[in-house]
């Protein structure tokens, strides 16, 4: 074959060779977290959970529970994607291998911040989008719940932080 045959062949292919190219696949749990009621009530100082501490928290139970082999096997795609501090509602990102260990892991933190806490797995999909949905169902039903109960306390301010909290979770991607 000629040097400009080669080169003729490869250009005139109609579409690109994508055999064995696949996209990363990830697991997104849709989790809810219960403080413990003195301290979500604000008793003493109220615990704020964030997209920070909920991660160094799930990253000391990795570590803790399946080593630093397993933790850097987690790491890859890791993340906690989003964090409602109103109701609780987060949602995390770990590959498609990995997440039955991050999920295990999950149950086994005992407390956020010195405050003891327990998760609940609301979803768990492949897609952001599908978790999106339900979060933000779930997001609805319990500020709608939070109104409720706060009462009088219940200021703009705060009906203006959730709305900033939901419109985050409009936003996400991968």
């Amino acid at each position: 074959m000629h040097q400009s045959d080669f080169y003729k062949d490869k250009s005139t292919s109609s579409s690109p060779n994508l055999e064995g190219m696949v996209g990363f696949k990830n697991r997104y749990m849709v989790m809810e977290v219960f403080l413990d009621p003195s301290k979500d009530l604000g008793v003493d100082e109220p615990v704020i959970i964030t997209q920070f501490n909920l991660s160094k928290a799930i990253k000391d139970s990795i570590l803790t529970n399946f080593g630093e082999c397993g933790l850097a096997s987690s790491l890859n795609s890791f993340q906690v994607k989003y964090v409602n501090p109103i109701t609780k509602v987060c949602i995390i990102r770990a590959s498609r291998d990995e997440y039955q260990k991050v999920w295990a892991a999950i149950t086994m933190v005992r407390s956020i911040a010195n405050c003891p806490v327990v998760f609940n797995l609301l979803d768990l999909s492949g897609s952001i989008k599908a978790c999106k949905n339900a979060a933000l169902k779930c997001d609805e039903l319990k500020f709608e719940q939070y109104k409720l109960l706060a009462g009088a306390r219940f200021t703009p301010d705060s009906q203006l932080h959730m709305q900033n909290c939901l419109d985050k979770i409009k936003l996400l991607e991968h």
